[in-house]
Protein backbone atom coordinates (compact mmCIF):
# COMPACT_ATOMS: atom_id res chain seq x y z
CA UNK A 1 0.00 0.00 0.00
CA UNK A 2 1.43 3.60 -1.43
CA UNK A 3 1.59 5.93 1.76
CA UNK A 4 2.33 9.33 1.18
CA UNK A 5 4.68 10.55 2.67
CA UNK A 6 3.43 13.59 4.37
CA UNK A 7 1.62 10.80 6.77
CA UNK A 8 3.33 8.50 7.48
CA UNK A 9 7.56 8.83 8.64
CA UNK A 10 9.22 6.37 10.84
CA UNK A 11 9.95 8.08 13.80
CA UNK A 12 7.91 11.48 13.66
CA UNK A 13 4.49 11.95 14.57
CA UNK A 14 2.46 14.31 12.76
CA UNK A 15 0.89 17.71 14.60
CA UNK A 16 -1.36 20.06 13.54
CA UNK A 17 0.04 22.02 10.19
CA UNK A 18 -0.27 25.78 9.91
CA UNK A 19 0.21 27.32 6.49
CA UNK A 20 3.67 28.17 5.28
CA UNK A 21 6.84 26.83 6.36
CA UNK A 22 7.81 28.84 9.59
CA UNK A 23 6.15 26.51 11.47
CA UNK A 24 7.29 22.57 11.60
CA UNK A 25 4.73 20.02 10.32
CA UNK A 26 6.25 16.99 12.34
CA UNK A 27 7.54 16.85 15.96
CA UNK A 28 10.08 14.86 16.27
CA UNK A 29 9.48 12.07 19.31
CA UNK A 30 11.72 12.36 22.51
CA UNK A 31 15.05 10.93 21.50
CA UNK A 32 16.19 8.02 22.93
CA UNK A 33 19.44 10.16 24.09
CA UNK A 34 19.94 13.64 24.74
CA UNK A 35 21.10 15.93 22.23
CA UNK A 36 23.65 16.74 24.61
CA UNK A 37 27.18 19.24 23.84
CA UNK A 38 27.59 18.03 20.35
CA UNK A 39 24.25 18.76 18.98
CA UNK A 40 22.65 21.99 19.14
CA UNK A 41 23.68 23.33 22.08
CA UNK A 42 27.36 22.30 21.80
CA UNK A 43 30.25 22.86 24.02
CA UNK A 44 31.19 27.08 23.04
CA UNK A 45 35.10 25.80 23.44
CA UNK A 46 35.14 22.91 21.14
CA UNK A 47 33.92 25.13 18.57
CA UNK A 48 36.62 27.39 19.03
CA UNK A 49 39.56 24.54 19.05
CA UNK A 50 37.83 23.64 15.97
CA UNK A 51 37.80 26.25 14.19
CA UNK A 52 41.61 26.94 15.76
CA UNK A 53 42.62 23.44 14.29
CA UNK A 54 41.04 24.34 10.67
CA UNK A 55 43.34 27.90 10.47
CA UNK A 56 40.30 30.03 9.39
CA UNK A 57 42.07 32.06 7.12
CA UNK A 58 42.23 29.19 4.72
CA UNK A 59 38.35 28.04 5.54
CA UNK A 60 35.66 29.24 2.83
CA UNK A 61 31.80 28.98 4.45
CA UNK A 62 28.92 27.23 3.52
CA UNK A 63 26.74 29.50 4.55
CA UNK A 64 23.32 28.11 6.49
CA UNK A 65 20.65 27.17 4.24
CA UNK A 66 22.79 28.38 1.40
CA UNK A 67 24.81 26.77 -1.11
CA UNK A 68 28.63 27.82 -2.44
CA UNK A 69 31.11 26.47 -5.08
CA UNK A 70 34.67 26.52 -6.27
CA UNK A 71 37.24 25.07 -8.78
CA UNK A 72 39.64 22.43 -8.16
CA UNK A 73 42.31 21.42 -10.01
CA UNK A 74 43.29 17.85 -10.76
CA UNK A 75 45.25 16.29 -7.44
CA UNK A 76 44.14 19.14 -5.15
CA UNK A 77 42.67 18.38 -2.19
CA UNK A 78 39.08 19.15 -0.99
CA UNK A 79 37.73 18.88 2.64
CA UNK A 80 34.39 19.31 3.92
CA UNK A 81 33.62 20.48 7.55
CA UNK A 82 30.32 19.07 9.74
CA UNK A 83 32.01 22.84 11.84
CA UNK A 84 28.84 21.93 14.31
CA UNK A 85 28.57 18.36 13.47
CA UNK A 86 25.17 17.93 12.59
CA UNK A 87 24.70 19.67 9.18
CA UNK A 88 24.18 17.52 5.83
CA UNK A 89 25.76 18.86 3.26
CA UNK A 90 24.55 18.31 -0.69
CA UNK A 91 27.82 18.21 -2.63
CA UNK A 92 28.53 18.28 -5.95
CA UNK A 93 31.13 18.05 -8.77
CA UNK A 94 31.33 19.25 -12.68
CA UNK A 95 33.78 18.96 -15.03
CA UNK A 96 35.63 22.21 -15.70
CA UNK A 97 35.54 22.01 -19.06
CA UNK A 98 32.25 20.01 -20.09
CA UNK A 99 29.64 20.75 -17.52
CA UNK A 100 27.48 18.34 -19.22
CA UNK A 101 29.94 16.00 -16.96
CA UNK A 102 29.57 15.73 -13.80
CA UNK A 103 29.56 13.47 -10.49
CA UNK A 104 26.67 10.54 -10.86
CA UNK A 105 25.52 8.51 -8.07
CA UNK A 106 23.79 6.17 -9.94
CA UNK A 107 27.21 5.53 -12.16
CA UNK A 108 28.75 5.68 -8.72
CA UNK A 109 26.99 2.70 -7.13
CA UNK A 110 27.04 0.83 -10.33
CA UNK A 111 30.64 0.99 -10.79
CA UNK A 112 31.21 0.38 -6.26
CA UNK A 113 28.62 -1.84 -6.24
CA UNK A 114 27.71 -0.50 -2.94
CA UNK A 115 25.32 2.33 -1.21
CA UNK A 116 28.33 4.35 0.79
CA UNK A 117 31.78 4.84 -0.41
CA UNK A 118 34.52 4.61 1.97
CA UNK A 119 37.95 5.96 1.76
CA UNK A 120 39.96 4.95 -1.12
CA UNK A 121 36.75 5.18 -3.59
CA UNK A 122 36.09 7.00 -6.29
CA UNK A 123 33.13 8.80 -7.17
CA UNK A 124 32.15 8.55 -11.51
CA UNK A 125 30.86 11.21 -13.68
CA UNK A 126 28.00 10.45 -15.97
CA UNK A 127 31.10 9.20 -18.68
CA UNK A 128 32.07 6.89 -15.83
CA UNK A 129 35.14 8.83 -14.96
CA UNK A 130 36.45 9.01 -11.90
CA UNK A 131 36.32 12.61 -10.81
CA UNK A 132 37.10 12.39 -6.82
CA UNK A 133 38.80 10.07 -4.58
CA UNK A 134 37.79 10.09 -0.65
CA UNK A 135 41.17 9.97 0.86
CA UNK A 136 40.40 10.45 4.64
CA UNK A 137 36.91 10.66 6.49
CA UNK A 138 37.43 11.25 10.09
CA UNK A 139 33.64 11.00 10.20
CA UNK A 140 32.00 7.86 11.39
CA UNK A 141 31.62 6.95 7.44
CA UNK A 142 27.96 7.80 7.29
CA UNK A 143 26.93 9.25 3.53
CA UNK A 144 23.64 9.16 1.26
CA UNK A 145 24.07 8.64 -2.42
CA UNK A 146 20.18 7.66 -2.80
CA UNK A 147 18.38 11.13 -2.09
CA UNK A 148 17.55 13.83 -4.63
CA UNK A 149 18.63 17.25 -3.51
CA UNK A 150 15.45 18.86 -1.95
CA UNK A 151 13.55 21.45 -3.90
CA UNK A 152 9.97 23.24 -3.56
CA UNK A 153 8.26 20.66 -4.11
CA UNK A 154 9.82 18.30 -1.71
CA UNK A 155 8.72 21.05 0.89
CA UNK A 156 5.18 21.16 -0.77
CA UNK A 157 4.80 17.46 0.14
CA UNK A 158 6.04 17.75 3.32
CA UNK A 159 3.45 20.21 4.27
CA UNK A 160 4.87 23.99 2.97
CA UNK A 161 2.62 26.60 1.31
CA UNK A 162 5.17 29.30 1.31
CA UNK A 163 8.96 29.27 -0.13
CA UNK A 164 11.06 27.05 1.48
CA UNK A 165 15.00 26.89 1.06
CA UNK A 166 16.53 24.31 -0.94
CA UNK A 167 19.19 22.75 -2.09
CA UNK A 168 18.20 22.41 -5.81
CA UNK A 169 17.88 26.04 -5.65
CA UNK A 170 21.09 26.18 -3.68
CA UNK A 171 23.01 25.19 -6.64
CA UNK A 172 22.27 27.62 -8.86
CA UNK A 173 23.42 30.62 -7.17
CA UNK A 174 26.65 29.18 -6.10
CA UNK A 175 27.78 28.18 -9.40
CA UNK A 176 26.62 31.92 -10.65
CA UNK A 177 29.09 33.11 -8.46
CA UNK A 178 31.50 31.23 -10.49
CA UNK A 179 29.98 32.52 -13.97
CA UNK A 180 29.10 29.35 -14.84
CA UNK A 181 25.52 27.99 -15.29
CA UNK A 182 25.11 23.99 -14.10
CA UNK A 183 23.07 22.14 -16.82
CA UNK A 184 20.76 20.27 -14.60
CA UNK A 185 20.97 19.76 -11.07
CA UNK A 186 22.45 16.21 -9.89
CA UNK A 187 21.62 13.52 -7.79
CA UNK A 188 24.28 14.84 -4.93
CA UNK A 189 26.47 12.77 -2.33
CA UNK A 190 24.65 13.89 0.30
CA UNK A 191 27.89 14.02 2.71
CA UNK A 192 27.24 13.07 6.95
CA UNK A 193 23.43 12.12 6.20
CA UNK A 194 22.16 9.09 7.81
CA UNK A 195 19.37 7.08 5.57
CA UNK A 196 19.48 3.71 7.00
CA UNK A 197 18.04 1.08 4.87
CA UNK A 198 16.83 -2.26 6.24
CA UNK A 199 16.43 -5.99 5.40
CA UNK A 200 12.94 -5.27 4.01
CA UNK A 201 13.89 -2.34 1.92
CA UNK A 202 12.77 0.20 3.99
CA UNK A 203 14.13 3.85 4.23
CA UNK A 204 14.19 5.96 7.55
CA UNK A 205 15.76 9.64 7.67
CA UNK A 206 17.22 9.75 11.17
CA UNK A 207 19.46 11.84 12.81
CA UNK A 208 23.00 12.60 11.77
CA UNK A 209 25.64 10.67 13.69
CA UNK A 210 28.66 13.21 13.39
CA UNK A 211 30.41 15.56 16.03
CA UNK A 212 31.93 19.17 15.70
CA UNK A 213 34.62 18.83 13.47
CA UNK A 214 34.36 15.45 11.55
CA UNK A 215 35.67 15.95 7.78
CA UNK A 216 36.08 13.96 4.66
CA UNK A 217 38.78 14.68 2.35
CA UNK A 218 38.74 14.18 -1.90
CA UNK A 219 41.26 14.20 -3.94
CA UNK A 220 40.24 15.64 -7.22
CA UNK A 221 40.51 13.15 -10.25
CA UNK A 222 40.05 16.00 -13.17
CA UNK A 223 39.87 19.54 -13.28
CA UNK A 224 36.55 20.10 -11.67
CA UNK A 225 33.58 22.22 -9.98
CA UNK A 226 32.96 21.39 -6.93
CA UNK A 227 29.63 22.86 -4.90
CA UNK A 228 27.94 22.49 -1.96
CA UNK A 229 24.70 23.10 0.15
CA UNK A 230 24.62 23.27 3.19
CA UNK A 231 20.81 21.51 3.32
CA UNK A 232 18.05 23.56 4.83
CA UNK A 233 16.28 20.64 6.11
CA UNK A 234 14.20 21.80 9.34
CA UNK A 235 10.98 19.37 9.05
CA UNK A 236 12.56 15.89 9.16
CA UNK A 237 15.68 15.40 11.54
CA UNK A 238 18.61 15.07 9.28
CA UNK A 239 20.42 17.86 10.67
CA UNK A 240 19.19 17.01 14.24
CA UNK A 241 15.99 16.40 15.87
CA UNK A 242 16.49 20.51 17.01
CA UNK A 243 15.76 21.26 13.07
CA UNK A 244 18.25 24.01 13.19
CA UNK A 245 20.53 24.01 9.97
CA UNK A 246 23.82 25.37 10.44
CA UNK A 247 27.16 26.28 8.28
CA UNK A 248 29.46 24.25 6.87
CA UNK A 249 32.81 24.65 5.70
CA UNK A 250 35.36 23.56 3.34
CA UNK A 251 38.89 23.86 1.76
CA UNK A 252 40.61 23.23 -1.34
CA UNK A 253 44.30 22.85 -0.90
CA UNK A 254 47.27 21.51 -2.83
CA UNK A 255 48.58 18.18 -0.85
CA UNK A 256 52.27 19.41 -0.82
CA UNK A 257 51.36 22.70 0.83
CA UNK A 258 49.21 20.93 3.60
CA UNK A 259 51.70 18.31 4.24
CA UNK A 260 54.65 21.53 4.45
CA UNK A 261 52.37 23.03 7.33
CA UNK A 262 51.71 19.92 8.81
CA UNK A 263 55.17 18.83 9.32
CA UNK A 264 55.94 22.38 11.22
Amino acid sequence: MHVHPVCNYAGLERRPRTPGCRHRAFAARPPTRAVGEFGRTYNVRLFASVMEELRMEEVRTIPARRGAAAFVQRGQMVKVINTHGEQVVDTWAFVQHDLREFMSMEHTRATLVKFMPAVGDCLYTTRRRPILRIVEDTSPGIHDTLMAACDSHRYGLLGCTEYHDNCTDNLWPAMRGLGLTPPETPSPLNLFMNIPWRSGGELSFDPPVTRPGDAITFEAQLDAVVAFSACPQDILPINGTAGQPTEAHFQVFDPDSRQGEDAK
